[in-house]
């Protein structure tokens, strides 16, 4: 099958044997590239599992305080109270470089840096509390469980390609070295024993 695919020159033999010492430090790199980044996947998992149960039992928390605010206050106060916030969020989205992989990175300012700017709701300031303060944990999840996605995504990119590289590309050069080698030294015992022959007739 190699015979049909190279020429069998020493030429091609030493393209071949370079090609094959990139491969080997090439599938080498991939696969540390591969286990360094299950790791930090691995890490982010269980980071993301953690935060997830705590911003679920904040959320069910401030939820109740919700439920207790509407409970003694009239619905026209609280839609009102609600309709008249008293402090801004806005949110900045970068990226971090991880194994080559850009996942996001963000971060929260207030419009004023006071974090009692934020109160003025009578009934409601225990509710808004405790939604405050799941805000920073909501953000962080939502950075970490897209870093799992895109992690996920690069680790099977890259578990292809050292598959790949490790049950085609390699076996193939090594094939192909083999072949040339053996039709190398062919044409040599062929060519020894022709001289041989021109020799013994002379």
């Amino acid at each position: 099958m190699a015979g049909t695919q190279v020429n069998p020159t020493r030429m091609e033999l030493t393209r071949l044997k370079k090609k094959l010492v990139t491969a080997v430090r090439g599938h080498k790199l991939l696969k540390d590239k591969r286990d360094e980044l299950m790791r930090q996947f691995l890490d982010r998992v269980r980071e993301n599992k953690a935060l997830r149960e705590e911003v679920e039992a904040a959320l069910k928390a401030a939820n109740g305080d919700f439920m207790l605010a509407r409970a003694g206050m009239p619905d026209e106060m609280l839609n009102t109270a609600l309709l008249a916030p008293k402090q801004e969020v806005s949110i900045s989205a970068g990226t971090q470089n991880v194994m080559s992989v850009e996942i996001p990175d963000f971060d929260f300012k207030t419009r004023t840096p006071d974090p009692n700017d934020i109160y003025s709701y009578g009934d409601l300031d225990d509710a808004i509390r405790s939604l405050s303060a799941v805000f920073p944990k909501m953000l962080k999840l939502a950075e970490v469980e897209k870093s799992c996605q895109l992690m996920a995504a690069e680790i099977e990119k890259t578990r292809r390609r050292v598959n790949a590289l490790e049950h085609v590309m390699i076996p193939e050069l090594q094939e192909n070295i083999k072949y040339i080698t053996m039709k190398l030294d062919e044409n040599e015992r062929s060519t020894q024993i022709r001289l041989m022959k021109v020799k013994d007739m002379m």
